[in-house]
Order: C-alpha cells, then structure tokens, then sequence
C-alpha cells in the first residue's frame, strides 16, 4: 500500500472528490485504485473563510502501478510505502505456562494504564490479578454522581479512584505527544474499538470518546481480561507492599525485591512481579511506599484554575462563520504563554462543550477537573489555565513536599468556598482588575454541587495569581474574547500531573526495588488516556519478559 499525505479539500467535499484528489496526485487510471483507506483526518482553520480538510490516505495499487509510482514521484512527504501498524508481540504467547504464587502478576489500579497491562498479560496467557481500591464503573459513576448532587463523598470511590481511573470522568481525549515507534498507540486505539468505541477514533486527528461511552467501552475491556484468564478484584486497597532485602550482588543498585502485598482486610497475596498503575491520586500509597522504602523523588507539575466560556465564543473565534459546522464540531485550543516573572501558563485538558467537575477524593478540599461526553454539545468550553512549579524553587526537601502544597491549597478552596464542596469562583474581569466576585453574569459555571462567588487571588500563590493574570491578557489575543467579562474562573486545579515519580530503570522496574515496575501517570511515566495506555503496554510486556524470557 502506499500512504499520502497533505490531501486538502474544503469542508463540503463529497467521497468522489477525495478519490479524485488521490487519482490526481498519483497521475493514475480510476480503474487503477483498488482500496482507499483514511488514516488521519485534520483541519487547517488558519483562514477562517477557507477552512480546509486535510487527509492521509492509504491506498491499494497493482503492484506495477504502484512501484512506478514511487519511481515518479520522489517526495517522501507526500507519497511513500505505508507503515505496517501492526502489533508485533515481545514474545511467543506460551500455549500453557505453570501459574503459582510466585508467577501470576499483580496489577494495583484500574485506570488506562492497569487495563491495558491487564489485556496484555491475559492475552499473553499470564492471569494476571487487578486489585483496584474502588468500585467497578458503574457503582462508581453513581458513588462520583452523589458528590456532585448532593456533597456526600466516598473516598474511596469517586472521580479519582475507581474502574476506568482518572480518565473515565474526562473529555476521553486519545492522542499524545509521545514518541511511538511500534505504533503501541496504534494498538490501544484497536482495543478500544473492538470494546465498542467508535471507529474514527483511528483517523480523527484529536479522537475523544466521552465519559458515558468509556463506561460500556471499560465494561467490555474488563470482561475480556476475564476471559482471558485474569481476575479482577474490586474495594481492594492495598496496605502494604511486601519488600524484603535483595541479596543479588550482581545489581548492588537493588536493595529490595517484591515478594506480594497485603491488603486492607489483612489478606497477603504473594507474587513477584507487581505492576503500579495508582494514578496521580494515591497520597496514602506513596506515603507507604516511601516508609518501605521504595525510591521517589519529587517532580515538576502545575497549578491553577479552571476557566469557562460559552461554547458559542470560542466556536466563533476559532472558525469565523463555520461555526457549528458539524464536522468541525466544538472548536477547542491549546495556549502558552511565557510570562515577565520567568514562568510558563499553559491551557491543559481543554473540554469543549463540556464542564468542570469536584474531583477531590479526600474530605475537606476542593479540586476541579474537566468532562466532556461524546457529542460535546454542553453550554460551556472549559479549560485548566495552569502554571508550572518545580521542586527546586517551590516545594523542596521532601519527595512528597508537592502532594503536602496541592493538600494545603485544595482546603484552602474547600474554605473559601463555604467548607460544603462548593467550589470558589471568580469573574474574569473582576480577577483581572483584583475585585471580588459578589454575583455571576451572562455565563453559568458547570460546576456540581454549587459554587461560591468569592477573589481567588487568596487561594493561590501570589506568582500564579500574577502569571495567569498576564497569559489571560495575552491568550485573548489569540483568542478573541478569551478575557471576556462574564467569562468564569473556579477553583482550584492543582492535579494536573503526578507531584512525584517513581524512578524506574531501562527494564521498566523500579530502580532500588526488584519486581516492582511503576507505569503510567501516577508514577510519572504518562499524561492521559492513550500514553498511560501504552506505558501499561511496555510494562507488561517487560514482566512477561522477566517471567518467560
């Protein structure tokens, strides 16, 4: 097959005009074209009033054909051989493979990165045992649902802890920045799929899937992993990781080696290969890990607020009249401002048509996150504006010091916003000109339960306050209508990446701690959906090397 790049045609193309696009390109016969596949799926909305479609396709040629046609045309960019996407396995999947105590994995978390490490080991015939603290999808949706209509919290059950992890309550974005050379990202995208997501989430530039449609999606994931052989348990929290001396001189850089963990009802599951998938959320666990004497250290990640627009301004400013173009969809941005003060503003998990959800799981604070479902066709856009901190200049001294600067703001939040789960919220022209907000405008903030009209500069930093104060300026000149009045601030976002990392080393396992391999966000490896997806895949497939290799 052969793959070309860069096809643009306006929005209100037909199927025939792409067909004659790639017939045009390669100087081919209609009759010439055996198969036609689209890729990816992009727009170019630089020129409002031109908005174009941007396509690569994969086709299929007579093989004559096709070599002349690469003899013909020399540009890589534009036509070259296709990539073979396919999943090449680590290994030869035993037929049968002797699970005892010591063999069978354990995987501590449900999230993206647990699930896909979950599939890969049952598919690898390795029976893998999940423990996850929460609840399965669909009790959690309703445990998450009884903080935001009527403040009665579950702390081990919410929008942080549960089937599905973090992720399961966001936009569902699906892409990533990260390099990807075996297409494992390709991989995880096909699982979904074959578990009920839908299909364009192969070709679609910025696939997303939703919150309502994760919930089934996750379901068929689970079922599949039972099938398989794996076993899944949930209102499982681990207490303990046990960790006894490694006496294996070969690696003096291992002091300890895993040999199972213990749980809350005093049960001890005994294995040697225990993967942690506990999101960025897991204070206690690595408050445990520590004392056991796993190695982590603090790392950079970023604090700020939420900020809400009607859907319509955004939409308007980013397509000019084709806005509310169906194809477009709602229009989201991406936005970085590099401030006087030496810091950098960045807009993070952007929910178009979506709204910002309590996503605390301890009592007594107030954190936010965004939601979108699948249709996007909420009132609101609503993004974290967030500015970066680092250990060395703002938490210093202790591995977990950024976990004990998120705890202090989110009471502060929970404080300002009456101590009742009412998030505090500010007008943007009030906080831009440092008054308080006594009463809302035009736009409605999206936030559940309720939220209190409050000045947010008493919440946050005084750099953060100042630094978001100059990129909202500075956003609304790329976005016009970014620093509108009416539009809403609400607080607070402080868990926008992990605080620590788990170090590992290049055989996915933790650097002082034999058997124990870190993956995905909570430990530092990832930063949504589809890489903590592909971290759960390197990571399983670097236990069952260890085991079978």
């Amino acid at each position: 097959m052969l793959r070309l790049n860069e096809i643009k045609l306006p929005l209100d193309h037909s199927e025939e005009d792409l067909t004659d696009a790639v017939i045009s390109r390669l100087s081919i016969e209609s009759s010439d074209l055996l198969d036609l596949t689209v890729s990816k799926r992009s727009y170019d909305a630089r020129k409002k009033s031109n908005i174009l479609l941007i396509y690569q396709v994969d086709v299929s040629l007579p093989q004559e054909i096709e070599k002349a046609v690469l003899e013909r045309i020399s540009n890589p960019a534009q036509v070259r051989t296709s990539p073979d996407t396919s999943y090449e396995p680590v290994i030869d999947s035993p037929a049968e493979f002797p699970i005892g105590d010591q063999q069978r994995p354990i995987i501590i978390g449900f999230g993206p990165s647990g699930i896909l490490a979950a599939l890969q080991l049952a598919q690898m015939g390795l029976q893998p045992i999940v423990l996850e603290r929460g609840q399965d999808v669909r009790q959690r949706t309703q445990d998450t649902w009884g903080l935001w209509r009527s403040r009665e919290l579950n702390t081990e059950s919410n929008v942080q802890f549960g089937e599905g992890g973090a992720g399961a309550f966001s936009d569902g974005k699906l892409y990533t920045q990260v390099k990807d050379p075996r297409f494992l990202g390709r991989k995880v995208l096909r699982e979904f799929v074959s578990a009920g997501a839908p299909e364009e989430i192969l070709f679609v530039a910025k696939p997303h899937i939703g919150t309502f449609k994760l919930v089934a999606m996750v379901e068929r994931l689970r079922a599949e992993i039972i099938r398989l052989g794996g076993e899944i348990r949930f209102n499982q929290k681990v207490e303990e990781l046990n960790r006894e001396p490694d006496t294996d001189e070969s690696v003096p850089e291992y002091t300890g080696r895993v040999t199972g963990i213990t749980l809350s009802s005093g049960e001890t599951l005994r294995s040697r290969h225990v993967i942690l998938a506990i999101g960025h959320s897991a204070r206690d666990t690595f408050s445990m890990l520590l004392e056991q004497g796993v190695y982590i250290e603090a790392k950079p990640f970023s604090i700020g607020l939420r900020i809400e627009h009607p859907q319509s301004v955004i939409d308007e400013a980013q397509f000019g009249e084709e806005a509310g173009n169906p194809i477009l969809g709602a229009a989201d941005y991406k936005l970085v401002h590099h401030c006087k003060n030496g810091r950098s503003v960045y807009s993070f998990c952007m929910c178009p048509g979506g709204t910002v959800v309590a996503a605390t799981s301890e009592e007594g604070r107030v954190v936010t996150n965004g939601m979108s479902q699948y249709s996007r066709n909420e009132r609101n856009a609503n993004s974290a504006i967030v500015v970066g901190i680092t250990p060395e200049k703002d938490y210093p001294g202790h591995p977990l010091a950024g976990i004990d600067l998120q705890i202090q703001l989110e009471e502060l939040a929970f404080e300002l916003g009456g101590s009742n789960y009412n998030a505090p919220v500010q007008l943007v022209g009030d906080f831009l000109n440092g008054l308080p907000t006594k009463k809302l405008a035009s736009a409605v903030p999206s936030y559940k339960p309720g939220v209190t009209p409050v000045d947010l500069s008493s919440v946050l930093p005084a750099f953060v306050v100042e630094s978001i104060r100059e990129a909202i300026l500075a956003f609304d000149k790329k976005i016009q209508g970014f620093a509108m009045n009416d539009a809403i601030l609400t607080g607070i976002e402080t868990r926008t990446s992990s605080p620590i990392s788990i170090k590992r080393d290049k055989g996915f396992q933790s650097i002082n701690t034999r058997g124990l391999y870190p993956a995905g966000e909570g430990a530092g490896y990832a930063g949504g959906i589809l890489s903590a997806g592909i971290d759960g895949i390197k990571v399983a497939e670097a236990v069952a090397l260890d085991l079978l290799g």
